[in-house]
């Protein structure tokens, strides 16, 4: 690790710290997170960084475990199954602090194109585009009218349900890598339209990450498609 990875390490484990602090006492975020109060109060005020270490923990194992909590306590599901996280997906600071989470977790290889549909999933997808450097490009159900020439990918499954996305072509480049995201796969359906826009485009798939797997359906299926990694930070039953 180099001294600027260094740097933005901690800086993400202060910002993750900060954000949980908003809603709990140095103590109580003392026994979740295992580090000292008087400490954690040091890194919160700014007063001086976590070693390099230490903020791993914080971001990679902690950060994780506090973030999933929560993300779990902002999202709805009625009795139909229906899942309200406007939330999450409405908060981009939020998901500024998830972008560092999920790739200290799931150990993405960084991205060129981090891609997803139109249009929840937009705001997880910025997030972890900035955090990567990397451009951010979303599929929609119908084309622009400037654009000429389009990725479309169209699929109709067993649910009876027809999806077709288009992806203008210049979006991604062949050869490039591609991190899928969207903020909730239950059946996987559109996450399988993704990965075939990125076959379409000859891009390598460095992950598929989404913010909430509704049983775990959607995440195995995801899994038969692609070899690379493939996590939610939270899952609902």
């Amino acid at each position: 690790m180099n001294r600027a990875e260094k740097a933005a390490l901690q800086l993400q484990a202060v910002d993750v710290l900060r954000t949980l602090k908003e809603t709990r006492t140095y103590d109580e975020l003392s026994a979740e997170t295992g580090l000292p109060a008087g400490d954690l109060n040091r890194y919160v005020n700014g007063h001086v960084l976590p070693s390099a270490e230490r903020a791993r923990e914080v971001v990679q194992d902690a950060g994780a475990d506090l973030l999933r909590d929560e993300l779990e306590a902002r999202v709805r599901m009625d009795d139909a199954g229906y899942i309200d996280n406007s939330e999450v997906v409405f908060d981009q600071s939020f998901l500024e602090l998830v972008a560092p989470v999920a790739a200290e977790t799931f150990e993405f290889e960084r991205p060129d194109v981090v891609l997803t549909a139109a249009t929840d999933g937009i705001t997880l997808a910025a997030a972890l585009a900035s955090y990567y450097g990397a451009r951010c490009v979303y599929a929609k159900k119908s084309k622009e009218t400037a654009v000429e020439e389009f990725i479309e990918a169209r699929k109709r499954f067993e649910s009876g349900i027809e999806l077709t996305y288009y992806l203008p072509a210049s979006a991604i480049d062949g050869g490039e890598t591609v991190l899928v995201v969207d903020d909730l796969i239950r059946s996987g359906e559109t996450q399988e339209i993704l990965l075939d826009i990125a076959a379409a485009a000859d891009a390598d798939v460095t992950g598929v990450f989404t913010l909430i797997a509704v049983g775990d359906e959607g995440v195995e299926r995801a899994r038969e498609l692609t070899d690379a990694p493939v996590g939610a930070l939270a899952e609902l039953d």
